[in-house]
Formats: C-alpha cells, sequence, structure tokens
C-alpha cells in the first residue's frame, strides 16, 4: 500500500482549493511518519545488537532470539516492522529474514563510513530534553549541554569517529600543501571544540612526533577525552584542557582545526582571530562546517530537513545558553566562512574538494 489518500472531501472547498494536492501532502506525512517510527526501531536494533547478529546470516524469529539471547515475541515484532519498511528481507518459504548486504554497511558495520548506528544512538538523547525545548520556545533562553544525556553525546562520538577513522588521515590531512610532512616531523596541533577527543587521539596515532592539545567548554568531555586518549596509549603527546576559546589560546600553533563546533560557539569572530593570532606564520586551520547555502530556499530536502531540525533540538538552544549568537546547524555557509575568516585577518579561504552532503572542510591560512 503506498498511497493513504485516494478520495476526495465531502464537504464543499473553495474552487482554488486543489484535494489533489492536500492527499500527496498527506501521503507525504505519513511516509516522514513510517521514517520516524522506523528510525526508532533502529534505534532499538542498534542498542540490542541485532542487526549485527543478523549480519552473521538469515535467521527466523526463533532463531535470532536463540542467537541474542533475547525474547522471541518482541524479536518478531521488531523483524515485521522492519520488513514492512524494506529494510529486511523475508522468505516466506522458510520464515526467515535476512539483512541484504548491500545494507549492512549502513546497519551493522561499526565503524565504517556509511554506518548509521551513531546517529540511531543520538537520536534519544536529542529529543530528550522536549519539556525544556517547549519552555524555551515559550520563554527564550537556551539549553545546557549537561541536559543532554549519553545517547547523545556517546552517538555523536561515533558519528565523528568514523570520519576521523577513515578521512582524517589518509585523505583531508595530504590535500593540504606541507602538512602531513610537518606532522610527521613534529607539530604542534590544537582541535577546538575538541569533545571526545577522538580527532586528537587519530592523529597522535599516526604522528607520533607531534604535539597535541583538546580545548573543549563542557567539562564531561574533558574527562572522557583524557580517559580516550589514556586508553589509546597516546596520552605522553596528547592533553586536554576545559577552556573558553573566546578568550584566546595560549600559544603558536602550526595545525589548529574545528569539526562542526564554529556555528555553535559564542562569538565566532573572536574565535576566529584568536585562531589566527595563534596560527605561526606557516600554519594552518583546518575547518569542518556544515554544507548549506545563505539562501534558504536552497536549503531543500531530506538532509536539510535533518540538519535545521538538529538545530532547534540542539544546536541553536545550546548555543543561547552560553549567549552566542544562535547561528544554528545551518548558520555558517560559504559566504560566511569566508567573510569572517577575512575579518579575522586570514589571507586564504581554501574549500578542499570533498563530496558530501552534510560537510564541506576548509583549509584557511594565516
Amino acid at each position: 500500500m503506498t498511497t493513504i489518500v485516494e478520495t476526495t472531501l465531502n464537504a464543499p472547498a473553495p474552487e482554488s482549493f486543489d484535494f489533489s494536492r492536500t492527499a500527496a501532502f498527506m501521503n507525504k506525512v505519513v511516509g516522514d511518519l513510517s521514517g520516524a517510527v522506523i528510525s526508532f526501531m533502529c534505534t532499538l536494533g542498534d542498542r540490542l545488537g541485532l542487526f549485527k547478529k543478523l549480519a552473521d546470516g538469515p535467521a527466523s524469529s526463533t532463531e535470532l532470539a536463540l542467537r541474542t539471547g533475547m525474547n522471541e515475541r518482541y524479536i518478531r515484532e521488531w523483524l515485521n516492522s522492519l520488513t514492512a519498511a524494506g529494510y529486511l528481507h523475508y522468505d516466506p518459504s522458510d520464515k526467515r529474514f535476512s539483512l541484504p548486504p548491500e545494507h549492512a554497511p549502513v546497519l551493522a558495520q561499526e565503524g565504517g563510513l556509511m554506518f548509521m548506528g551513531g546517529v540511531y544512538q543520538h537520536l534519544p538523547g536529542l529529543f530528550g530534553p522536549l519539556e525544556k525545548l517547549t519552555e524555551v520556545f515559550r520563554n527564550g533562553g537556551g539549553i545546557q549541554p549537561s541536559t543532554y544525556g549519553e545517547d547523545f553525546r556517546k552517538g555523536m562520538e561515533r558519528i565523528s569517529g568514523s570520519w576521523f577513522e577513515n578521512m582524517l588521515v589518509q585523505q583531508w590531512i595530504p590535500a593540504m600543501e606541507g602538512l602531513q610532512a610537518k606532522l610527521k616531523n613534529g607539530a604542534d596541533v590544537a582541535d577546538i571544540g575538541c569533545g571526545s577527543g577522538l580527532a586528537l587521539i587519530t592523529m597522535a596515532r599516526s604522528f607520533p612526533k607531534s604535539r597535541f592539545v583538546g580545548y573543549e567548554l563542557f567539562g564531561p568531555s574533558v574527562a572522557r577525552a583524557t580517559a580516550n586518549a589514556e586508553a589509546a596509549g597516546v596520552a605522553d603527546r596528547v592533553r586536554f584542557e576545559q577552556r573558553d576559546v573566546v578568550d584566546g589560546l595560549s600559544q603558536q600553533y602550526d595545525l589548529i582545526t574545528s569539526f562542526d563546533v564554529l556555528h555553535d560557539i559564542a562569538n565566532p569572530a573572536a574565535v576566529l582571530r584568536g585562531i589566527q593570532n595563534a596560527l605561526r606564520s606557516d600554519g594552518t586551520y583546518l575547518l569542518l562546517e556544515i554544507r548549506c547555502s545563505e539562501h534558504l530556499e536552497e536549503n531543500r530536502g531530506p538532509i536539510a530537513a535533518i540538519l535545521y531540525g538538529t538545530s532547534v533540538c540542539f544546536c541553536t538552544p545550546t548555543s543561547l545558553a552560553y549567549g552566542a549568537e544562535g547561528l544554528g546547524t545551518m548558520g555558517m555557509p560559504g559566504a560566511k566562512v569566508t567573510q569572517l575568516c577575512a575579518e579575522a585577518g586570514f589571507s586564504r579561504v581554501r574549500q578542499l574538494p570533498f563530496e558530501n552532503p552534510f560537510n564541506v572542510l576548509y583549509e584557511i591560512r594565516p
């Protein structure tokens, strides 16, 4: 069943009213609602490890329950839901379900570039402060990052971890002239808004002669990053500091990075001036920001809707909580990046040639 609304309204309508458009919109709403429900099913599947177990081979609901040690009745209904949505394949001849091999990179292969498990984990945390969000809509103000739970932070860590594991050292750094050699010989590196520290830890593994420091305003993230560095065996060359970078940086660096945080930071213009002052004359600022247009009418489609929704739920309220501009997830298009960097004193802003529907990578020089 693909069409939900096919009948016509019995009540009279204005001559200009086109019911076929209402029907088409209703079908879109039902499709979007289906996506929301299925995303929740995927959150369950990721949390319980069901996709990874199903990737081991086809199974009936009873077999998957035995394979996972879980309740068959719940397993059966979960399988039915995802089969109805086209995420799983069902063979009626033996009543077994399977995860198509083409779907496995998205649902079951942890750490891969297409893996969505981190997204599904972070959704409950993203939507968790619903009552608080309702309150700030009515009264203004912001929401402190501490309001968002562990699922949100761990989910984001898994999302960004796949970027750093697969692209940071392999693609992004080699694309910038002279940077890879500098890091191999030993360079000073800072990451702004370092979160759980995965970017610096990834670089420290590949460039053991370099020295790394991560700056983060949210204290619990600093503790988590420090623990991650110790677990990775790179704590001798990676450290983390709780610091408001609006106040500037305390030393000079060969490379400064920021990954999807500039649009959230209080006073990004001041932060960029601090970064420019802290870079050595031949240094590099590597900036990852959201891919978007400065024109609302050009930000259309599913990805833009996801990003604006994320902005409503997290980026805007947490930015406002720190007295920032509240630029939002889509508040740093290319034109604004170029403008702010020029005002901060940078001489060159170059967009690196990587195709990504969510992000843009910039190489910025003093």
